[in-house]
């Protein structure tokens, strides 16, 4: 195993960095809409099977043998419907956005590319496809990534400044991320509350931690309503906010426009911002502000250890 890939499980310990977030913020909080209905595997894009990961078929063992309809429209309402009613519930209270953004998803959609476009969110490449990275050989993965920056770019105008795989990297990711140049942080990791820098191929990189935790992938687990989801998010937030008087952490929350873009969802994150907009000292922002926040306030050294 290289350098690049040794576990660490101390990382900052008892005595993380302050972040010194901007106004004295007590909690930087990045909401992630997960843009990926169009890329998913199907049986039209090669595939021997219709994908039907966080929808509403999630773990009922659908009896369809070959392409799914079903599965496939259960998809379809993520951006057909879910995207905008997320995206008018952001608006309303005038908050940003992050998109991890699947590159063919948003080819296949150019009204919603260009609602990003012009939203200003930031768009955090989450792959060519919805697909496990660790399943591509690494030549596959470097053309993945090339295609998916590639995509992006003429789609959102701009070229992604973060990297976020389907779970989880594969061994190579992080690598062919540095080889391919113009990334400033990769999202790829969830065991911390801080951004922290590596060392990458001998390069410095950033890693901004996302989480699975605070997500409405729980809709597809154990959560049923969306007081559940909600109490449980706003719990986290809580919690953090409370530390925050002393030692400041960040808060990513994901959502998934087929899952929490359905109405009866959609209301329990609208209590969410609703709550987090009561206090003083929370920095709603987007994941490209806190990379370049922590860049210019703690800058990469070497010695680190983490």
């Amino acid at each position: 195993m290289t350098a690049d890939l040794d576990r660490d499980f101390a990382g900052y310990g008892s005595t993380p960095p302050h972040p010194k977030w901007p106004n004295g913020a007590r909690i930087a909080v990045n909401f992630v809409i997960n843009y990926e209905e169009g890329s998913e595997p199907s049986i039209p894009d090669g595939e021997t099977y219709s994908e039907a990961g966080l929808t509403e078929a999630h773990g009922l063992g659908s009896p369809v043998q070959g392409r799914d309809l079903a599965a496939e429209s259960m998809f379809e309402y993520g951006s057909r419907v879910g995207f905008w009613r997320l995206q008018r519930i952001f608006a309303e209270r005038n908050l940003p956005l992050t998109v991890f953004g699947c590159a063919l998803a948003l080819e296949r959609n150019p009204l919603a590319a260009e609602a990003i476009r012009r939203a200003n969110y930031d768009v955090c490449c989450h792959g060519w496809r919805w697909i496990h990275h660790t399943k591509l050989d690494e030549a596959e993965e470097r053309e993945h990534i090339r295609m998916a920056v590639a995509s992006l770019e003429k789609t959102v105008g701009g070229r992604p400044a973060g990297w976020y795989c389907r779970y989880g990297p594969s061994v190579n990711t992080r690598r062919l991320l540095v080889e391919e140049g113009g990334f400033t942080y990769d999202s790829d990791y969830y065991g911390d509350d801080l951004p922290f820098w590596r060392t990458v191929s001998g390069k410095p990189h950033l890693i901004v931690p996302y989480t699975l935790t605070n997500n409405d992938g729980k809709y597809a687990g154990w959560v049923g309503t969306s007081d559940d989801w909600f109490s449980f998010v706003r719990d986290a937030f809580d919690m953090l906010y409370r530390e925050g008087r002393t030692a400041p952490k960040m808060m990513s929350v994901g959502l998934h426009l087929r899952l929490i873009g359905h109405p009866a969802r959609a209301v329990g994150l609208e209590r969410l911002l609703d709550h987090m907009l009561k206090f003083e000292g929370v920095w709603i922002t987007r994941r490209i502000d806190i990379a370049n926040h922590w860049i210019a306030t703690h800058p990469y050294r070497p010695q680190a250890s983490v």
